[in-house]
């Protein structure tokens, strides 16, 4: 009896062993998300303008998507989407949740299960450093929605200096309190990146690290503060050279991707661990779309067309690229399936893992945009599009700056997108829009 016992608690440990081993080899993963990031803003993505020789390296050693989208064409929605799995319209945040103080009763809900949750449920450490942007209110904060630990601001931006928001008001958290730091805001969230990465290298982690960049005040290092107490101050920032500021924020986002980079080097995590860049929504005027059409806010495609690179040694075959449409609500699926959470789940998002890593491309499905007197539905290189009772067809394969309308030409493709349109409007009106 005795040694049956003894061989039931060796089999135990064995066990607990080897689930241990298992779980600590799972691949780290790190979400680095651009803000108001254009199209055309980065030099692997055509840019001449801005030197981004970081990025350019993760799309030259990784895979490259010139077909990814956010769920928005601003920031609380695609957000929303990203972390949800689902179209943003399912958790009543399609549009922006405003600083003004009548604004902040909106967030998240508790019901809703976050990508940081499931990975956390599945042994993932999980940290936040950025932008949040999915509600102010202490119930809504990312410790509460499935991060351990979150540095940063909750609000749609703050000053790089003094980190105030738009009204004013000092914006900056360690978890549920406010914390008083010195520092520029891209390094800052950048070092507390870091911190967590040397914390918890020893068992797997999920970082989450939304940049303020290049999203306004157009600020640099050597600058002031703007937003100071009992001052009034412009939200773009005092510089009057804009466009070169944008230019040089973006460059530090880069500089500041590097010294993550360099630091899974250094901690020899290099080969273990899957990281993906994205933006969450088009250009304003300060940067480029590129070639497309139309700007932050809108429906044309530099609305929500954006840059976006996936970087995971040996597992993605370096240099590549894919047209696969891919929305930002498709990352929590698949950051399951890279975690090796296989349960089922039900999501709008799609997994695309496959297109990483065996290089398939994506089953054709219908997708959707809406946001305030705007709708677009997409379904290959079809794209369908109201803007203002005004309606287009456009075939984005030849024509992706938009500038052709096939209405009259195509009268079946119309049909067949509204029709999409319709159904998923009636599915989407069960949801109470919270914001705006």
């Amino acid at each position: 009896m005795k040694l049956f016992s003894f061989f039931l608690i060796f089999l135990s440990a064995l066990f607990s062993f080897s689930c241990s081993q298992k779980a600590d080899n799972r691949p780290n993963i790190i979400l680095i998300m651009a803000d108001d990031l254009g199209y055309g803003d980065i030099s692997c993505f055509g840019s001449d303008y801005i030197n981004t020789p970081v990025l350019d390296k993760m799309a030259a050693e990784g895979i490259k998507f010139t077909d990814y989208h956010s769920n928005g064409a601003v920031c609380t929605p695609t957000r929303a989407a990203l972390i949800t799995g689902n179209y943003q319209q399912r958790a009543g945040l399609e549009g922006v949740i405003y600083a003004a103080l009548d604004k902040r009763m909106f967030g998240i809900s508790d019901s809703i299960k976050t990508l940081p949750e499931y990975l956390r449920e599945a042994g993932y450490s999980t940290g936040a450093f950025g932008k949040w942007h999915l509600g102010y209110k202490p119930e809504y904060n990312p410790t509460k929605h499935g991060f351990d630990e979150f540095y940063g601001y909750v609000s749609g931006n703050v000053d790089y200096i003094s980190h105030r928001d738009g009204i004013g008001l000092f914006d900056w958290w360690h978890n549920t309190d406010t914390c008083y730091e010195k520092g520029y805001v891209t390094d800052l969230i950048t070092n507390h990146a870091i911190e967590f990465m040397e914390e918890n290298k020893d068992k797997p982690f999920f970082i989450y690290l939304p940049h303020e960049a290049p999203h306004y005040p157009y600020q640099l290092r050597s600058d002031k503060a703007d937003r100071l107490p009992g001052m009034k101050f412009p939200a773009q920032g005092s510089r009057p050279d804009k466009k070169q500021a944008y230019k040089e924020m973006v460059e530090i986002m880069d500089e500041n991707i590097g010294r993550v980079m360099q630091k899974l080097k250094e901690l020899k995590l290099d080969e273990n661990t899957f990281v993906l860049f994205c933006s969450d929504n088009g250009a304003t005027n300060k940067g480029s779309n590129g070639n497309l059409n139309g700007f932050k806010g809108s429906l044309w495609e530099g609305g929500h067309r954006v840059p976006a690179i996936a970087w995971y040694p040996e597992k993605i075959k370096a240099g590549t690229k894919t047209n696969s449409t891919i929305l930002s609500m498709d990352i929590l699926p698949t950051f399951r399936s890279v975690a090796g959470i296989f349960q089922k789940g039900d999501f709008d998002g799609k997994d695309f893992s496959k297109v990483m890593f065996l290089q398939s491309e994506m089953d054709e499905r219908p997708v959707f945009w809406r946001y305030r007197n705007q709708w677009a539905v997409r379904k290959g290189e079809w794209k369908y599009l109201k803007i203002k009772g005004k309606e287009y067809l456009f075939n984005l394969k030849d024509d992706i700056e938009e500038q052709q309308n096939l209405m009259e030409v195509e009268p079946s493709k119309v049909n067949e997108l509204k029709n999409f349109l319709k159904e998923w409007e009636s599915e989407m009106g069960k949801y109470k829009m919270k914001t705006e």
